[in-house]
């Protein structure tokens, strides 16, 4: 139920390495996590989806609790 979500299920996810001559299944993981530049940040919603892309990528990336 979307109204009962709360700041616990949110991960703020910063990109601490290039994703530069990655894989372009990497780059596209990294975009879609709604990254764009290294030390970049974006706040996303604990969600299967959004915790599959950031197991795939989680070596350019430094994940916490928002």
């Amino acid at each position: 139920n979307p109204e009962l979500r709360s700041m616990a299920d949110k991960l703020k996810v910063t990109l601490v390495k290039s994703a530069h001559g990655r894989l372009a299944a990497h780059q596209a993981c990294v975009r879609g996590l709604g990254l764009r530049r290294t030390q970049s940040s974006a706040v996303v919603i604990d969600t299967p989806e959004n915790r599959g892309m950031i197991r795939k990528v989680s070596y350019l990336l430094k994940v916490e609790e928002a």
